[in-house]
């Protein structure tokens, strides 16, 4: 499902960490490591809520054929999941329910522009927020409510689905007060962890995508690396790859995409794992590019410039429908040296290509991911590798992978400032 190869990234003897790795599994096994209250996503593809799951398609039943998009109010986990999987799984132009996102920002432009742009259109809001207080978040349901009950009046409140807390919050008693469907975020999962609980279950299932398959496919990476021993599990072998070259100097990691509808993951990637390494000083910056469009703004630093960083390449072999470039098109182009070729095999030996250029001269250690298709399966896959990985680069850097206590810094200076006490 996932090949992982590590034979360009400068990392040989892996060995003498074996005790340490032992060590850091049996923290994610027994809850028992820094932050063990959010690590529910751990056994979730094997714990999770079966009857919740039901109730999400059911629901999806229940509404068909009344809405034609989903508006995503939700900041940071709350979105950057369902994004990175909708647009990996349909692509950037996909036909069907149409997912757009609020709740991310202040712009009073871009939200403009959604309030009009949906009043030629049938929505639903879905609003998802562990507390209900996200500020930005909060912001969106309160404007998006409000225009789905001027126009549409009392059966407005059909049009709302609620994603909170089980028990308590805001969300929570306006989901009790106006009889929305609520869905629940487990106390034991944050919110970067999140995407496959009814975080990211419920607009993906109100997109038509098979949340059961997302399941499946944690479920497999949950048994393929289930064992400790470093020669036969990449994902600890990656965290481990992870810390080994920061310690060598290369305080960037840079996530290398080849196809656009991956950028949203990279951007969930650049969350999940910015997030949570990034404490006490310490942790990688995570950044991302595509390529080969990227390559025309970025490959010169990368071949060139300071040596700080190292790239994760993470490829998909089968990625939608192909293009053959026919004769005709190669001499219009110029191109005759083309002609009768797959666009997809012009990219992988772009891919190639670029990885010789990168490591051969450019002196870059490269972690090569290889995926091999772009399912739900294969999603819900690489979602519980990344995971896995994470937390075991943040243990290994003695870091809580599950609190981010500089976020708070900066909220509590905005509050300041708009005057809430």
């Amino acid at each position: 499902m996932l090949k992982v190869d590590f034979s360009k990234s400068g990392i040989k003897d892996i060995t003498q960490y074996q005790s340490k790795i032992d060590e850091i599994h049996q923290k994610l096994v027994n809850k028992s490591g820094e932050g063990n209250a959010y690590l529910g996503w751990y056994d979730w593809p094997l714990n999770y809520d079966k009857q919740e799951v039901e109730n999400i398609k059911a629901l999806y039943h229940e509404l068909k054929g009344t809405y034609d998009c989903i508006l995503v109010c939700g900041i940071g986990g709350s979105y950057l999941g369902c994004r990175a999987a909708a647009e990996m799984l349909r692509g950037l132009y996909p036909e069907g329910i149409e997912l757009i996102y609020i709740g991310n920002t202040f712009s009073p432009n871009y939200l403009k522009q959604i309030l009009n742009y949906i009043d030629h259109k049938e929505p639903i809001l879905n609003v998802i927020s562990k507390s209900g207080t996200t500020t930005e978040t909060a912001l969106s349901y309160g404007i998006f409510s409000a225009y789905l009950k001027k126009r549409y009046g009392a059966v407005y409140k059909k049009r709302i689905i609620v994603t909170t807390d089980k028990e308590k919050g805001n969300l929570k008693q306006s989901a009790l007060k106006y009889d929305y469907p609520c869905f629940v975020i487990p106390d034991d999962i944050g919110g970067r962890y999140s995407v496959s609980t009814a975080v990211g279950l419920v607009p993906l299932a109100l997109a038509g995508i098979d949340i059961e398959a997302i399941l499946k496919g944690s479920l497999a990476a949950k048994e393929k690396y289930n064992a400790s021993n470093l020669e036969i599990n990449d994902a600890y072998r990656y965290g481990l790859s992870r810390y080994l070259l920061q310690q060598k100097g290369y305080d960037v990691e840079m996530l290398v995409t080849y196809e656009l509808q991956l950028v949203s993951f990279a951007e969930w990637f650049k969350q999940l794992f910015g997030e949570s390494e990034g404490k006490d000083g310490k942790g990688i910056l995570p950044t991302s590019v595509c390529f080969s469009t990227d390559l025309h703004s970025m490959g010169q630093f990368i071949q060139d410039g300071k040596k700080l960083l190292f790239e994760t390449l993470l490829y998909i072999k089968e990625c939608g429908d192909d293009i053959h470039f026919m004769g005709e098109e190669a001499s219009i182009a110029q191109m005759d040296y083309l002609a009768d070729k797959d666009l997809s095999w012009m990219n992988e030996m772009m891919a190639k290509g670029t990885i010789a250029a990168h490591h051969e001269q450019g002196n870059v250690p490269i972690i090569s991911l290889e995926l091999k298709d772009n399912s739900a399966f294969s999603f819900g896959y690489l979602i519980y590798f990344f995971y896995l990985a994470c937390a075991t680069s943040c243990y290994l850097n003695e870091i809580n992978p599950f609190n981010q206590p500089g976020v708070e810094i900066y909220k509590k200076k905005m509050f300041e400032l708009l005057g809430k006490e």
